[in-house]
């Protein structure tokens, strides 16, 4: 499984862009909350752990795959983005302790800006680790990278165990699964160069500062990531400005084929993961634009499964959402938005060459209309939720009508 991560900045704000991969069959509905208090002595039940609760909690709204309290991403009413992706590195990862999608989690509920969400991550690694499965049907454990985004800048964060270094960044940033820091970084976690050195995976001159890649990334994992990795920095290194509908098409990247599945891994490789070739395919998607309108609602565009097959949904922070965006768990479900979706990418990949150019001009019609009404009015993301839910489920029936359509073993009836 890997997850892709991109942010970039301009005077007009901010943008975040994250695919989430995961099994094949995990469902990853929505998941929204709104501003909530709570009083002195109470704790929050994360994964594996209770922990003390904040004071207050700001409106979020999040990805989920469905057996996990923690986000794979997700966004908060302040205009704080934040993803995580797995990250080997030569330390063992606790049988227990707060996973990346509890930390992600707990920084947008507490945090009103990047800094403070990179501060939360840190204090609660270091009084609590991270640790335990990410799977809900083995034993699979990882650290952590994240991107923490604001409309002024980004803190990249990569961590080993309790162990951790941060890197501001202001114009673009990327991370995949391998560490992407360097010496280049502007803080770290306290005793982190005795630590490396302690272990032998640091012998440079007494003085030099640490590099964590060298230190601590596991070089042997870094090749599945090194592909999607370098196609993300690409993109962003010759995009001039990064937008909602660019950071869209670089999620549902197959470099110079429309065909899927892609095969990533012999040269080509592809963020969009479809499964076949992988173990994992894209489940969730999430582009974020964090500008600086006053009082207009921070709006997300979400996609649930592989971000090709399907529209990314104009979603406001803190809504009440629709039931379908919010439902699905292990097991096939007509009333699950994901699972429905999950149909139609299965029926675009039985015949990708005759149906994957098809369905991409249905939706992207479709989207191009969202996104007018939404550069129109913020307000129309909230008011029109329920029927352009509806809208989305009709439109993915109706591909599942084709004459020649057939679902494989997984999908609902």
């Amino acid at each position: 499984m890997g997850c892709d991560v991109i942010a970039a900045w301009s005077d007009h704000g901010a943008i975040f862009a994250k695919n989430s991969d995961r099994p094949v069959y995990e469902c990853q509905p929505l998941f929204h909350a709104p501003y909530q208090t709570y009083g002195p002595n109470a704790t929050v039940r994360c994964q594996y752990l209770e922990i003390a609760q904040a004071p207050h909690t700001l409106a979020i709204l999040g990805s989920r795959p469905w057996w996990l309290w923690g986000f794979e991403h997700g966004v908060n009413e302040a205009g704080v983005a934040i993803g995580n992706t797995a990250l080997y590195t030569r330390d063992e990862v606790a049988a227990t302790g707060l996973l990346g999608m509890d930390l992600v989690r707990l920084a947008l509920e507490r945090a009103r800006d990047a800094t403070t969400a990179k501060d939360v991550i840190t204090s609660l690694l270091d009084e609590h680790g991270q640790g335990g499965s990410a799977a809900v049907d083995h034993d699979r454990r990882y650290h952590n990278s994240f991107m923490i985004v604001d409309r002024a800048g980004a803190w990249v964060l990569e961590t080993s165990a309790r162990h951790w270094v941060a890197k501001r960044m202001r114009r673009v940033a990327a991370i995949s699964n391998l560490a992407t820091v360097g010496d280049d970084w502007d803080e770290c976690s306290d005793g982190i160069d005795a630590y490396a050195r302690g272990r032998g995976w640091w012998a440079a001159p007494a003085g030099t500062k640490l590099d964590f890649r060298a230190a601590f990334d596991d070089p042997a994992r870094r090749i599945n990531a090194e592909g999607r990795y370098a196609q993300s920095c690409r993109y962003l290194d010759r995009t001039t400005r990064v937008d909602v509908a660019g950071a869209k098409r670089h999620l549902r990247d197959h470099i110079a084929t429309a065909a899927i599945p892609h095969p990533n891994g012999r040269g080509r490789p592809s963020v969009c993961i479809h499964p076949g070739e992988h173990p994992s395919a894209t489940a969730a998607s999430m582009v974020v634009e964090l500008d600086a309108r006053a009082g207009d609602p921070v709006v997300a565009w979400c996609s649930m499964t592989t971000p090709c097959t399907t529209a990314f949904l104009p979603i406001p922070v803190g809504a009440p959402l629709p039931a379908p965006l919010t439902t699905g768990a292990g097991q096939p479900a007509a009333a699950s938005a994901w699972w429905r979706l999950k149909r139609v990418e299965e029926w675009v990949e039985a015949q990708p060459a005759a149906r994957s150019a098809a369905v991409r001009q249905q939706w992207a019609a479709w989207e191009a209309h969202l996104v007018d009404q939404t550069l129109e009015s913020r307000g129309s993301a909230l008011a029109l939720l329920d029927a352009r839910t509806a809208e989305l489920l009709d439109r993915a029936d109706a591909l599942l009508a084709d004459p020649v359509a057939g679902s494989r073993p997984g999908s609902p009836a």
